[in-house]
């Protein structure tokens, strides 16, 4: 495994934080927002097939964090940034969450350099009424209220904060910090993606949770919808993190679609 930083565009005010790991063809991850994806198993799994490149969005991890980023709109050439200086071609991508909206921004903008894109209960659209929730609020209700939405089993939501050293405490808590400036005001989408996801023509998958309460299964559906010819798989007894949860039956649905 190796960590890099990496400089974008021409100013040095933006470096972005990319972890290698795995030996094969290159495969490209956008993690979700607690980063809960490098230290779980299906990951390892992964590694042992490909080589796995995962940048870390502006603010997230070590990345930097200049003011004029201000969504995954933005976040999105940076990223396509990353592809190019690291060349990668004819890669499968994969977006859990908030990296998934990052994913789906992306291949709007150019995905001639995708071979499959993955969304794993993504967010970035909103599809109803203005007066419609189609996201939880994970802001307003309270931590069990939001824990017991996110997971089919709670208890694998659990993280010791109180044993975490001080480094992996302050990234948590810049992570968060994050989610929220970029999340927070239009509540977790762009009121223009929906309007650009038929640009995508690679071969998608959506894959979700059965029991995901903070994007439904019906919101991961209406995505389907929007991305022509996608496809999408439902993991039982799973919620907002299914390669947590389940991560055999998320990696048998991967792999059945990469071939």
């Amino acid at each position: 495994m190796s960590q890099d930083l990496h400089q974008i565009g021409p100013s040095d005010d933006l470096k972005l934080q990319v972890e290698r790991r795995g030996i094969g063809p290159p495969l490209l991850l956008l993690s979700g927002e607690e980063a809960l994806e490098s230290g779980a198993p299906f990951l390892d799994d992964l590694a042992k097939s490909y080589e796995i490149i995962i940048p870390s969005p502006p603010g997230f991890g070590l990345s930097t964090r200049p003011d004029w980023v201000t969504g995954p709109d933005d976040i999105a050439y940076m990223m396509i940034e990353i592809v190019d200086a690291l060349s990668l071609r004819n890669v499968p991508v994969i977006g859990f969450s908030f990296g998934g909206w990052i994913a789906a921004e992306m291949a709007t903008k150019d995905d001639s350099f995708i071979s499959k894109l993955v969304l794993v209960d993504a967010y970035g659209i909103k599809t109803g009424k203005p007066t419609e929730r189609e996201i939880a609020d994970v802001w307003l209700l309270g931590a069990d209220e939001v824990t017991a939405l996110k997971w089919h089993d709670p208890t694998k939501g659990k993280r010791y904060f109180t044993s975490m050293p001080e480094d992996k405490l302050t990234i948590v808590a810049r992570d968060r910090e994050t989610f929220a400036r970029f999340g927070w005001e239009p509540y977790l989408h762009n009121p223009k993606l929906k309007h650009r996801l038929h640009r995508i023509k690679v071969p998608t998958l959506l894959i979700w949770g059965e029991n995901d309460g903070i994007v439904t299964p019906q919101y991961g559906e209406a995505y389907r919808k929007l991305i022509p010819g996608a496809k999408m798989a439902v993991i039982p007894q799973a919620g907002h993190l299914p390669h947590i949860e389940q991560p055999q039956a998320f990696l048998a649905e991967f792999d059945k679609f990469l071939g």
